[in-house]
């Protein structure tokens, strides 16, 4: 008690410099003498009662929020700190601000709150600041710093975990103090309310039991009773009046907790703790916010860890390296030689090169001033492009001083020569002379004209960068792969197929077409002579021969479309065969032959007991057809004409004719016969095997028919001609039909009967067409040289355009199998090409020229005129001008 006595009486004798405070008010100075501080007259608390109805605040005086000068308790000092406390003062005199956390507010307060607790009464509330009773706790409470921890206290610990301390106060008396007077203000919820009498609704809105009297309830149940009035916490407004200003004159305040109906009175640490809240300072002004970091692992030991702990270290320590030995025979080496020196090892020096670069600059040794590059760096200059000068030719023999005699010109060349303009000359101004010795040349007397020339040529004539495009010819070539890995495609000829030779003939008639079986085990031409042979494909045997021409002539037709007779109308030369087409259903042994005006439906003989049957029955209704057949379209009937042939008749020409290849193959004749008005030039079969397509190219409108050989029915699809049709074909697996023009091919869909798609070619003049077996592509061939390639689902103009053969093109096809493509041309050879179609849309078609297969003669301008690839092999069947059919296999 003698201790605080003396701090409050220190305090007292200074002078207070008032300040004016945060609500405007200016503080009051403390009275002097006795140590009670009792503060002037009109001094009222810091904390201002609002009342809820009168618009009006009762504001002090002056207020507990003061802030009073730092420099007070430094000029007075502090008797109870000792010398130590002393210096410190001095240190924060120093530092010249006031820090968070310590102020000499924090004293004032504290002294406050030690008056009120001894004037205090016994019965006061547990909320209150308790000072305890033992002194020396309470006098190390009062002597605890407001400032900045100083030197008196170190941050570092012992080795038991106490902190070091310097000078007083060896055992940390007032930071203990301190620490625990901080946890007096951490107090629960539990530990405020031990009776259970607060309220327990939690986070309930209050406005839910305005209807009601009560406000919730406590932790035993029952009710919390509201206060009643008008007033603050339900008191009569007068009557609060009168209590708050007996508050102000007893330093009494007190707010009102409205979840439990109650008024609090607060007290003074708590209004301590607010305020400092307020001004942004630490709650509790024992917490120092600024202390020493305490470092734990400074001692002695270190920390070592476990792993590898118990390993040495390896022999390979101890001995000297070799790479250092192998470095400093190297770095000697090159000092000896000269390369480097001691400053490059000293590091004085960086580089050698900025070494012997300054070396060369300070040197006065004569140089070269050109050296040869000039025009590389010329060209690594910034700015216009630099272009060098065109060099002087070297000189040749004529400049020697001993040319050669054929270099000597003699008095007529000079006398040539001088009538002549000097840039015509051969040697220019110059006139070879030979010397006998190089000291008998004299000066040459043109020299300064040419150079003065060479002068105006450099500045006179433009010059220009003319760069050129050294561009290897292999790379613009597309890379494709090897023929090789292309395999299998036909390679070598194989099988030859001889022609018999009428009787005055001398060679072979021309091989106009050809035709495969779908097994691949037939194969029919048909030739210049009017006949259509059939051979066997294995052996090369000819099996039988039926002479078209002859039928036509002598066959049981009567009269033409104009009334003559047939035999009469045609010359004695025989009618050649055209086009012959092998029915694609493989149970459908028939044969479709061209002669001429007429179209000729054959029955091979070459099925069996099943096939025949199915055969019979497809030729039923064109063997019992009557003169005209059952054409029912009228612009049909006056086109073509259905006339079957009697069997009688054709045996008496030749009784071989009638005989079947195979034991159950049936019919082996000539059936039926379609007579147009115009020769045909060919035809082709729908995928089904009853559907066929004749081409007639000056019938007009009636040029293309189409024809159902189950019911001898034809129709003419066009009423219009648009241009004279060359050809025509079925699409594999779609109602479409392909006819192909002079220059362009038109699709039409026979179903809608319109035109879907028209290609152009590009071409003069189409002479093939072939779909692919996908029926997504479409090759053409013309008379031009060329063969174009469609992409049905790219565009109506071509894909590729492939121009290989040096002549016309007679036949381009499709293998049905195997992604290959043949074309055949009156060269005299065949062009094989890898033409893989992929699924995926987005890559292209990969045409690859493969193979050329020769071995046809060329025979008045005509080459090769037919080819077809064999159904499953790979395999080519050829036909040439020469007669000659050929087999080509992959061997």
């Amino acid at each position: 008690m003698a201790a605080r006595e003396k701090a409050s009486a220190s305090r007292g004798k200074g002078p207070s410099k008032g300040r004016r405070s945060r609500s405007g008010s200016t503080s009051s100075d403390y009275s002097d003498g006795d140590g009670d501080n009792k503060r002037q007259d009109g001094e009222t608390s810091s904390v201002s009662v609002y009342d809820s109805d009168q618009d009006q605040v009762n504001d002090d005086s002056s207020s507990g929020e003061e802030e009073y000068d730092s420099n007070d308790e430094e000029e007075e000092g502090d008797d109870v700190g000792g010398s130590d406390d002393e210096d410190d003062n001095e240190d924060d005199d120093d530092l010249g601000f006031e820090e968070q956390g310590s102020s000499d507010e924090d004293e004032d307060v504290l002294a406050d709150q030690t008056r009120d607790a001894e004037n205090s009464d016994d019965d006061e509330d547990d909320d209150e600041l308790e000072i305890l009773s033992d002194d020396g706790i309470g006098v190390a409470y009062d002597e605890a710093p407001r400032t900045w921890r100083t030197s008196t206290e170190s941050a570092k610990r012992s080795a038991v975990g106490k902190p070091k301390t310097k000078g007083s106060d060896p055992a940390g008396t007032a930071e203990a103090a301190a620490s625990k007077w901080m946890h007096t203000d951490d107090l629960s919820s539990d530990d405020e309310d031990e009776d259970g009498t607060s309220n327990r609704i939690g986070r309930v809105p209050l406005h839910w039991y305005d209807e009601f009297e009560h406000i919730g309830y406590d932790a035993h149940g029952a009710k919390v009773v509201k206060q009643r009035g008008a007033g603050v916490g339900g008191h009569d407004l007068l009557d609060e009046a009168i209590r708050h200003s007996d508050d102000v004159s007893s330093k009494k305040f007190t707010v009102h907790d409205a979840l439990n109906a109650r008024d609090v009175e607060l007290t003074p640490r708590q209004i301590e703790l607010i305020r400092r809240i307020q001004s942004g300072a630490y709650a509790h002004p024992e917490h120092d916010g600024n202390a020493d970091y305490i470092d734990y692992y400074s001692g002695v030991d270190k920390e070592i860890s476990g792993i590898n702990a118990d390993r040495h270290p390896p022999k390979a320590r101890f001995q000297p390296s070799k790479w250092e030995k192998l470095q400093v025979r190297r770095l000697l080496h090159r000092l000896k030689c000269g390369s480097i020196n001691m400053d490059f090892l000293e590091g004085k020096i960086r580089d050698m090169n900025d070494l012997n670069k300054s070396r060369e600059k300070d040197t006065d040794a004569p140089r070269l001033l050109w050296k040869g590059d000039e025009e590389d760096e010329l060209a690594l200059k910034k700015g216009p492009q630099h272009i060098s000068a065109p060099k002087m030719p070297p000189p040749g023999h004529a400049e020697s001083y001993i040319p050669p005699d054929e270099y000597l010109p003699t008095e007529e060349d000079i006398k040539e020569w001088e009538e002549m303009d000097a840039k015509e000359r051969p040697h220019g101004l110059l006139v070879p002379k030979k010397h006998a010795n190089l000291r008998s040349v004299g000066s040459y007397p043109h020299s300064v004209r040419e150079r003065f020339e060479r002068c105006l040529d450099l500045y006179l004539c433009p010059r220009a960068m003319k760069r050129r495009l050294n561009i290897d010819p292999e790379s613009l070539v597309p890379s494709i792969p090897r023929a090789a890995d292309l395999r299998p495609f036909p390679t070598s000829r194989a099988v030859q197929y001889e022609t018999p030779t009428r009787e005055g003939q001398e060679q072979p008639p021309m091989i106009r077409c050809l035709a495969v079986s779908p097994d691949g085990q037939f194969l029919a031409s048909g030739a210049s002579d009017g006949f259509v042979r059939l051979w066997e494909v294995q052996t090369s045997r000819l099996l039988r021969s039926w002479d078209i021409s002859s039928i036509i002539a002598n066959g049981g037709v009567a009269t033409d479309a104009n009334g003559e007779n047939e035999s009469t109308s045609k010359s004695a030369e025989p009618t050649p065969v055209v086009a012959v087409e092998w029915n694609p259903n493989r149970s459908h042994h028939v044969l479709l032959v061209a002669v001429g005006k007429c179209a000729i439906i054959i029955a091979t003989g070459t099925g069996g007991t099943d096939h025949a049957e199915t055969t019979e029955a497809l030729l039923s209704a064109a063997i019992s057809c009557k003169d005209g057949g059952s054409v029912k379209n009228a612009k049909a009937a006056k086109a073509v004409s259905w006339v079957p042939l009697g069997v009688k008749k054709l045996r008496t020409l030749d009784s071989s004719w009638t005989t079947p290849i195979s034991a159950f193959g049936g019919r082996a004749e000539p059936i039926c016969l379609l007579r147009t008005n115009k020769e045909v030039a060919s035809l082709k079969w729908h995928g089904k095997g009853d559907y066929f397509v004749t081409v007639s190219p000056k019938a007009g409108a009636s040029a293309v028919l189409i024809h159902q050989l189950s019911k001898a029915n034809s129709q003419q699809p066009f009423s219009k001609a648009k241009g004279e049709v060359q050809c025509a074909c079925f699409h594999p697996n779609k109602p479409f039909l392909f006819v192909a023009s002079q220059q362009h091919v038109r699709v039409y869909h026979l179903i809608k009967q319109s035109m879907a798609k028209r290609l152009l070619s590009g071409c003069r003049w189409i002479s093939s067409i072939d779909i692919h077996p996908s029926g997504d592509h479409v090759v053409i061939g013309s008379l031009d040289r060329r063969m174009v390639w469609f992409d049905l689902d790219l565009s109506n103009t071509p894909y590729k355009t492939l121009k290989y053969h040096e002549r016309a093109l007679r036949s381009v096809s499709y293998h049905p199998r195997y992604p290959l493509l043949a074309s055949s041309s009156d060269d005299g050879t065949v062009h094989i090409f890898h033409s893989m179609v992929y699924s995926d849309l987005m890559r292209n078609p990969l045409i690859v020229p493969v193979k050329i297969l020769r071995g046809h003669s060329v025979v008045n301008k005509f080459g090769v005129l037919a080819s077809v690839f064999h159904p499953t092999q790979p395999w080519l069947f050829s036909a040439g001008a020469d007669g000659k059919i050929h087999l080509y296999q992959d061997i």
